[in-house]
């Protein structure tokens, strides 16, 4: 068995209207927040009949991470504090990137988080060398970074599982139910913005722990069908985690972990 890589991130992120982006490209100096969210809705229901907005309309308010670190050590956080911007939050998350190049482990992170970073680093002017290198300073990155969709650097679960195929795609909570996992818990990203409104960003990164936190769980049992852990590796790795959970005093994980063993697997 090959084992796990060195340092694992699973990530996720979480997002509101970028309601400064909507008034400017909108020319809607006179509204409020509320308003301008309103307005960049209607703009993209005409469009399609859909609420979700484009990627470079997106304000990152949230990025979460379970990391698996080489000597084994396991830990779920959200990166900055409560009141952390969206420059600070995203800088965080690529210094980490040039500190630990670590595996990068996603559900559709190919598909929403990674392009909704690339738009808002551009926005803020954040450099992150480590993470845009295909082999121009390190060449082993030639054949293995994180921008190249078919490399394990960045896994992305989601596009994986369905063997790249969008019409196969599946949705990480019915993925995680089914595999005896917790799965979403008490939010789900329509909420967010609500949730945004009424100043609740704790909520708001509780939701986002337990989504990444899935999303590692998930990719533990996917290392395991690829044969680089055993049965007895794996389960090693889910008492790991459980433990950390149980040790934590936070009310999220500490249910989180409740449901976990509620559904032995």
């Amino acid at each position: 068995m090959v084992g796990l890589a060195a340092n694992l991130v699973a990530f996720d992120i979480e997002t509101v209207p970028d309601v400064a982006g909507g008034r400017r490209l909108l020319d809607l100096q006179d509204l409020d927040d509320h308003q301008v969210a309103e307005a960049m809705f209607n703009r993209q229901r005409a469009r399609n009949g859909s609420d979700f907005l484009r990627l470079h309309l997106q304000r990152v308010v949230a990025i979460s991470i379970a990391m698996r670190r080489a000597d084994g050590q396991f830990r779920v956080w959200s990166v900055g504090t409560l009141e952390s911007g969206e420059q600070d939050i995203i800088e965080r998350f690529f210094e980490g990137i040039e500190r630990y190049t670590p595996v990068l482990i996603s559900w559709n992170g190919s598909g929403f988080d990674l392009p909704v970073l690339h738009y808002r680093s551009l926005l803020h002017g954040i450099a992150a060398p480590r993470y845009w290198d295909t082999g121009e300073e390190d060449s082993g990155f030639r054949w293995n970074n994180y921008l190249n969709r078919f490399h394990w650097r960045h896994t992305d679960l989601m596009d994986v599982l369905a063997g790249y195929q969008g019409r196969a795609t599946a949705p990480l909570d019915e993925i995680a139910t089914l595999l005896g996992f917790p799965g979403k818990m008490g939010m789900d990203g329509s909420k967010v913005w609500d949730s945004f409104q009424a100043g609740d960003v704790k909520g708001i990164r509780d939701y986002c722990e337990t989504d990444v936190l899935n999303t590692y769980l998930v990719y533990l049992r996917f290392e395991l069908i690829r044969g680089r852990l055993t049965q007895s590796e794996y389960r090693s790795e889910l008492e790991d985690v459980s433990q950390i959970l149980a040790d934590s005093g936070a009310t999220h994980l500490t249910e989180f972990q409740r449901l976990l063993n509620a559904h032995p697997v």
